[in-house]
């Protein structure tokens, strides 16, 4: 791929990921930015977070909702919650040995593995007590 021309909205974005542990979705991308480059488009938003997803610098994660991205790309897992669709990186050590266990049956060469858990997150978990409660 030839080398990629600077663009300051393009670098804003990344240092806005950079900056934030939420996931966020283009919408709030698109929000902050605007703040920013008040004449910013949403399409130029989401042309690129695509570009960097595609280029490795940050990741894109698919939920039942709208996708979320992310820019920590040291190797983690996440967590979604089906209610809010929330996306939380979870403190769980990397099970390299599941590459191992993976390759064994595959012909192939695995590099590397992700893996996401979906469950309901304490907000909305406490969310749903008070509203018994009431």
């Amino acid at each position: 791929m030839p080398a990629l021309k600077y663009s300051r909205q393009r670098e804003s974005i990344k240092l806005f990921l950079m900056n934030r542990k939420d996931h966020p979705t283009a919408d709030m991308v698109y929000v902050n930015m605007r703040e920013k480059f008040p004449h910013i488009s949403l399409g130029t938003v989401y042309r690129n977070l695509s570009l960097l997803a595609e280029i490795g610098e940050i990741t894109k994660i698919s939920t039942e909702g709208p996708d979320r991205f992310d820019a920590n790309q040291n190797p983690h897992y996440h967590f979604i919650c089906r209610r809010c669709q929330a996306v939380l990186d979870m403190a769980l050590p990397l099970v390299k040995s599941l590459e191992a266990e993976a390759a064994r049956d595959f012909d192939g060469t695995i590099q590397s593995h992700t893996a996401t858990f979906y469950g309901i997150c304490s907000h909305c978990m406490e969310k749903e007590t008070r509203e018994q409660n009431n």
